[in-house]
Order: C-alpha cells, then sequence, then structure tokens
C-alpha cells in the first residue's frame, strides 16, 4: 500500500498527469520499473510500425520470387556451406560480366597479411 501511495504522490509533486493508472498498474501487480518497460516497448512498436508495414509491402511483392529461388537453389546451396568449413579464407562473391558468381579462396600470402596483428611502429596506440 505505501509503493501505491508513494507513486501517487511521486507523480502528482512531479506534476504528471495518470497518477490513478500508476496506482491502478500498482494493484495489479506491476512495479514502476515494469510500467516503464511497457510503456517503452509500446513506443518502440509505434515507431517501427510503419517501418514494419513497409517490410510486409516487400514481401508480399518479393516473397514468392524469394521462395521459389529457394526452391531452386536452397539444395545446391546447402552443398556448397556444407563443404566450406570457414568462409574467412574467402573474398566476398563476385558477379562476373556474363551473369556468374564466383567465390575466390584467399591466397595464403593474404591470410598471412589479414592474420599479422604486428603493430605499427608510427602507430598510435589508444
Amino acid at each position: 500500500m505505501k509503493k501505491v501511495i508513494l507513486a501517487v504522490g511521486f507523480a502528482g509533486a512531479l506534476g504528471l498527469s495518470g497518477g490513478a493508472a500508476l496506482a491502478e498498474d500498482e494493484a495489479e501487480g506491476r512495479s514502476l520499473m515494469e510500467e516503464g518497460a511497457l510503456l517503452f516497448f509500446k513506443g518502440l512498436q509505434e515507431e517501427m510500425a510503419p517501418a514494419l508495414e513497409g517490410l510486409q509491402s516487400f514481401m508480399d511483392e518479393a516473397g514468392p520470387s524469394i521462395q521459389a529461388f529457394m526452391l531452386e537453389m536452397g539444395p545446391k546451396l546447402g552443398e556448397v556451406f556444407s563443404q566450406v568449413k570457414d568462409w574467412s579464407q574467402y573474398h566476398a562473391p563476385e558477379m562476373l560480366p556474363n551473369g556468374d558468381i564466383i567465390l575466390r579462396k584467399k591466397t595464403p600470402q593474404e591470410l598471412e597479411l589479414e592474420g599479422d596483428d604486428s603493430v605499427d611502429d608510427n602507430a598510435i596506440e589508444l
């Protein structure tokens, strides 16, 4: 009961409206932290609503194409993924002018340069 009275008194002292709502929420068993988290996530949901609607319309348009691609290419991509153990040994995929997509494996020299953690003498250490 003291929590409810303190919450209502604190809200009134700050000139905040909704003191009755705080008391009602406390009566339902929510703490001020829980109420704050609920308000935060409600605000986040309201801010994200336009982006989620845009994503939904994109999926309505692109969904069938993506599904067809996955049905056709999924098994082959699965084979590639099962054969590659360490993706860091490959460059990013490249598309050739003829439309082919290739994955180039890094040379041992390139792998050594990436793994070289020696400190540059002119570098400033932070």
